[in-house]
């Protein structure tokens, strides 16, 4: 029993600050289901950066979703927002980054508890927080249960079959997907989904290989669908894949929204990328992965609660979190896999789900 706990029947309305990446958004999910499943009564908002909205937006825990833009928007928009945010006099706030700006809500909002991290901040921090929580690093614990202790401190336990990711579609993609997937003559559940790229180059595996573990796949008889985000390294990445294959493929780059994209990967078999925000969907719809790991942590990232094999190197320095050996934008590590581990990997997954 935590000797602090707080008095849930007390808690009418809390707020949850993740102001960081998509999939780091998405990976809060699992908080909003344990937090409204012990204090049903309670109204759970969230603060997030818009872009990144979408990775939240409709899940049945959520109440008001707040956004705010990455850089400054203005003084009148950040009056509005913290006016909005005064006004539903929270209970509890739980920041869940190292953010400044967590702190100073914490104090200005005036919650009668506010809980975050231990990150080694000033006095300033620690006093703008009634609760702080240890943080395990060293890819010793997945990004999902750091969250989660936010919730443990504060006397709220959560049971093994409550730690599951929601991430809502929601019609209007769900029916936009399977148009798409009809004109294409594919069948749900009948194709394997590759994302080659992630927003950070060097987590990302070379295009020869890719292009090789494609042609493998097709050769076995295996239909699949390329995405990729409408950036313009993503589709550089993707159309030097594409002018070494074999014989085309689908492809959908840059031609999906987030949730699009999320009813594209609840609609495969399988789902084969890099550590990545397409990945964390996977995990999240269910769909059995196949990820690849280089210099990020795959104990603290890796597919959560889905079936799925995590591949590495044997490299004694990762994960090391850097970007590309000596800062060159590759890194070894993820260069070592090869293209026949990736394949059966693969061939195991899509075994099981027959």
């Amino acid at each position: 029993m935590v000797p602090d706990a707080i008095p849930l029947d007390q808690v009418r309305r809390v707020l949850v600050i993740k102001l960081r990446h998509h999939g780091d958004v998405l990976l809060t999910s699992p908080l909003f289901s344990v937090l409204k499943a012990h204090v049903p009564h309670a109204e759970i908002d969230a603060l997030v950066y818009a872009d990144t909205a979408p990775m939240l937006a409709g899940h049945p825990a959520l109440g008001e979703l707040f956004t705010t833009q990455r850089k400054g928007a203005g003084f009148g928009a950040e009056l509005g927002l913290f006016r909005r945010l005064r006004a539903r006099r929270y209970d509890l706030i739980i920041h869940l980054t190292d953010s400044s700006r967590g702190a100073w809500l914490a104090r200005l909002l005036k919650p009668r508890w506010a809980v975050s991290g231990q990150y080694g901040k000033p006095g300033f921090w620690k006093r703008s927080f009634t609760h702080l929580y240890p943080i395990v690093g060293g890819n010793r614990r997945h990004t999902v249960e750091l969250h989660l202790d936010a919730l443990r401190r504060i006397g709220i336990y959560p049971g093994l079959d409550e730690r599951r990711m929601t991430l809502v579609p929601g019609r209007a993609a769900e029916a936009k997907v399977a148009s798409w997937l009809a004109e294409q003559g594919i069948a749900a559940g009948q194709f394997i989904q590759i994302h080659p790229a992630s927003r950070w180059l060097f987590k990302c595996w070379p295009a020869e290989r890719m292009a090789a573990l494609v042609d493998r796949l097709t050769g076995a008889g295996h239909t699949v669908v390329l995405t990729g985000a409408p950036d313009d390294k993503e589709r550089r990445l993707i159309a030097d894949i594409e002018s070494r294959l074999a014989q085309p493929v689908h492809g959908l780059v840059g031609a999906l929204s987030l949730k699009e994209l999320a009813a594209l990967t609840a609609s495969a078999r399988l789902f084969v990328g890099m550590d990545s925000v397409p990945m964390h969907i996977a995990a999240a719809v269910g769909t059995p992965a196949v990820a690849l790991f280089g210099p990020s942590g795959d104990v603290e990232w890796g597919p959560w609660q889905v079936r799925a094999e995590v591949l590495t190197s044997d490299h004694s320095c990762r994960p090391c979190g850097k970007d590309g050996c000596g800062g060159s934008k590759r890194s070894e590590c993820l260069e070592a896999i090869e293209v026949g581990r990736v394949f059966d990997a693969a061939t195991r997954l899509l075994g099981e789900a027959r």
